[in-house]
């Protein structure tokens, strides 16, 4: 219906179920055109909002619509609709860094190709068609996107998917049926041995800070958002171990900290006993720390310049500082320990340890081949050994036997048949 409004003309609408009502309207003083949105929450408590500033009323009007389909569960919403009911799901559920990475995908690689589209229209057809502009996407540099990005692009795409799928009743997902692109791994794994590393830490003595931080991440295997967490309380120094509870990030200008990257990496390291010596030195070189402040107060980008400077010194490749993480393990897996081991200590399952590291175990595959060999020659030994060894038909192996075979195994062994030969051999060998 139409109702006269102080300030123009406007329509209503009332939608008895969902408990929402809306008017658009234009604003006589500013010539634009307003929507005033009233609704129900999921408490029962009513609510309004508005959206001011649409040049004509198509535009409001659009977006009424578009606001009545959200607050509907719709999936004839545009799909930039839809990115708004799943950024309110799944943000307060995540850590802040981690969906901040999540938002930079979704804003600068998904919503510019699907933004416009309605979500349940979008067939795996066009899913394809946007796999192939991705995999077409170069950066500034002339790069293409690694395989590793492809498929954390793809998995983001469906991640939007399924949670319509899940939640709000979509048919299907399409980027599933459109299958991913990329894959998991990278290319070569870049690590130090340790013979780089310590021309590499000789590098950067002259930078105590940077020096230390550097030897906690090569000996322990520490990850960086996990050692700049540290703080005095985290070691012992008597037991000569470092507890990993936290990791630290700076967001916006503000620093962070939460809980380390899974379950399984809180954790308890035990250091080496010229690296517990080397934190004690460091420790005592700081101004009184409180128990519970950060013992590194450094950046991120600290370390990546630090890496740059000592790297080129050393007359070593430049690897990321991440990968002083992948040269621990490395360093451990040359050294002979298990999987399981190494996962305990680094904060990883074991699976992946085995996964990601595959390359870096030759010898055990070797080790492998060489006993199955070693095996399957002993048994053909044995097989062919005098003892194991009797004729077809030769009644003297079982000379004095006989009794202790009953029924139709003693007539075949008396008359020299298939059933008495393995009887005589089965003998043999107990005898």
């Amino acid at each position: 219906m139409v109702i006269i409004h102080p300030a123009g003309l406007y329509n209503k609408f009332y939608f008895k179920k969902e408990m929402v009502r809306m008017a658009v309207y234009k604003d006589n003083a500013t010539g634009k055109w307003r929507v005033i949105y009233r609704f129900t929450d999921w408490t029962g408590k009513s609510r309004q909002t508005q959206k001011r500033g649409f040049q004509t009323k198509k535009e409001a009007v659009e977006w009424e619509r578009e606001q009545m389909r959200i607050s509907q569960k719709k999936l004839d919403m545009t799909f930039a609709s839809f990115v708004d009911i799943y950024r309110k799901d799944r943000k307060p559920r995540l850590k802040e860094n981690t969906w901040n990475t999540k938002e930079v995908t979704i804003q600068t690689k998904i919503l510019p190709y699907f933004k416009d589209r309605k979500i349940n229209e979008i067939e795996p057809g066009d899913v394809i068609e946007w796999q192939n502009q991705m995999m077409a996407l170069k950066d500034k540099n002339g790069k293409k996107l690694s395989p590793v990005t492809l498929k954390t692009i793809h998995a983001q795409l469906s991640a939007i998917f399924n949670h319509a799928v899940r939640y709000y009743h979509l048919p299907n997902n399409p980027a599933a049926k459109a299958g991913s692109m990329g894959s998991e791994k990278s290319g070569e794994m870049e690590f130090w041995t340790k013979d780089e590393y310590l021309r590499f830490s000789e590098a950067v003595m002259d930078k105590p800070e940077a020096y230390y931080a550097f030897e906690m991440l090569y000996w322990t295997g520490l990850r960086c958002g996990e050692l700049l967490a540290l703080t005095r309380e985290d070691f012992d120094l008597e037991k000569m171990t470092v507890s990993v509870n936290k990791s630290y990030q700076r967001i916006r200008g503000r620093d962070v900290v939460t809980p380390p990257k899974t379950a399984k990496s809180v954790r308890t390291i035990r250091m080496p006993d010229f690296l517990c010596e080397e934190m004690k030195d460091y420790l005592k070189m700081l101004y009184d720390p409180e128990p519970d402040e950060r013992i590194f107060q450094i950046s991120k980008s600290f370390l990546h310049h630090e890496m740059d400077r000592g790297s080129k010194a050393a007359g070593v490749k430049r690897i990321r500082v991440h990968g002083l993480r992948h040269s621990h393990i490395s360093l451990l897996i040359e050294m002979g320990f298990t999987a399981l081991a190494i996962a305990d200590r680094v904060g990883h399952e074991s699976i992946d340890i085995t996964y990601r590291y595959a390359h870096l175990f030759p010898s055990k595959q070797d080790e492998m081949a060489d006993m199955l060999s070693m095996q399957r020659k002993a048994d053909m030994d044995m097989a062919n050994s005098p003892a194991t060894t009797v004729k077809r038909g030769d009644d003297s192996a079982d000379k004095g036997t006989d009794h202790e075979v009953s029924g139709d195994n003693e007539k075949n062994v008396k008359e020299g048949g298939q059933n008495g030969e393995v009887i005589r051999q089965e003998r043999a060998v107990a005898k």
